[in-house]
């Protein structure tokens, strides 16, 4: 399979608010990708315009926005589009039993429902032109799960095993699917997490009050000297990788930890992953 040529090097990419969205669109366009970044606010969308790009409304909540966005796309790049990166995603942590139908939904609907349409909405372009790139940002919670994310750890997993059966299933297309999954990396998605995990144990049951403390001694060491922190550009250089190779990998660990996560999860029976998981996550 041959990597997308020249003419053909555009890319959209969701969820380019901020952090990693955002840093892969720079990457990408720094490397002589044309780059459509898509934002649902028009703040963020406005922001991202007056740094050159052509910016696209996107909200993957809605099915008319998604098909907006395609058409739209369509419209701009009549002869195709090389890749296709998802970056939108969501984080409602707290404990399980904390967690409300609505909660663990509109994880569901952003991480994984909201994304497949998208995916198969631009499916069809994809297998006619006989190439593209699909990479969906997962994260090292689609292969381990930690305590108070279950949430957000299930929906990942959930992701990961339909990136599996479709990469697979488009085998022969000349379209090749990526996951890329980092680690810890700095952006608005943690620490907006982060904070909404304080509310929720400062609310609910005292049964979690361990974690709360835990998270209290990690919020103030990332905050003082950034530990565990990764840069967003790290991904955004998987991200390129993955586009732009004519053999991309079908999975890319980002970060030590994300590696390491990985071969603990195979290798590791279940009674030490949950120690490893309680001891290094709040």
């Amino acid at each position: 399979m041959k990597a997308a040529s020249v003419q053909a090097k555009t890319a959209l990419v969701t969820g380019c608010s901020s952090g990693i969205g955002r840093a892969i669109a720079f990457q990408l366009r720094h490397q002589g990708w044309h780059v459509y970044p898509t934002a649902r606010s028009e703040h963020d969308l406005a922001h991202l315009r007056s740094h050159g790009f052509q910016a696209l409304q996107l909200d993957v909540l809605d099915p008319s926005s998604i098909q907006d966005c395609v058409s739209s796309l369509a419209r701009r790049c009549p002869s195709g589009i090389g890749a296709l990166v998802n970056n939108a995603g969501i984080v409602i942590p707290g404990a399980v039993e904390d967690l409300s139908r609505e909660d663990l939904s509109k994880q569901f609907e952003v991480n994984v429902f909201g994304l497949q349409e998208l995916t198969n909405t631009l499916i069809p372009t994809l297998r006619h032109q006989g190439w593209g790139r699909i990479v969906h940002i997962s994260s090292i919670f689609g292969v381990l799960t930690a305590p108070m994310v279950g949430g957000y750890c299930a929906s990942k997993y959930a992701l990961e095993a339909l990136a599996n059966a479709q990469r697979m299933e488009l085998r022969g297309s000349g379209v090749a699917l990526s996951l890329i999954e980092p680690g810890a990396i700095r952006s608005n998605l943690r620490s907006n997490a982060m904070k909404h995990l304080q509310n929720k144990l400062s609310t609910k049951h005292h049964f979690h009050s361990e974690y709360k403390q835990t998270l209290k001694k990690q919020t103030a060491s990332n905050q003082q000297t950034g530990k565990r922190m990764q840069s967003p550009e790290i991904v955004a250089r998987k991200v390129h990788h993955a586009i732009a190779s004519n053999h991309p990998k079908r999975r890319y660990f980002v970060t030590s930890e994300a590696q390491l996560g990985a071969i603990a999860s195979r290798a590791l029976p279940d009674f030490l992953i949950d120690r490893l998981m309680q001891s290094i996550t709040p």
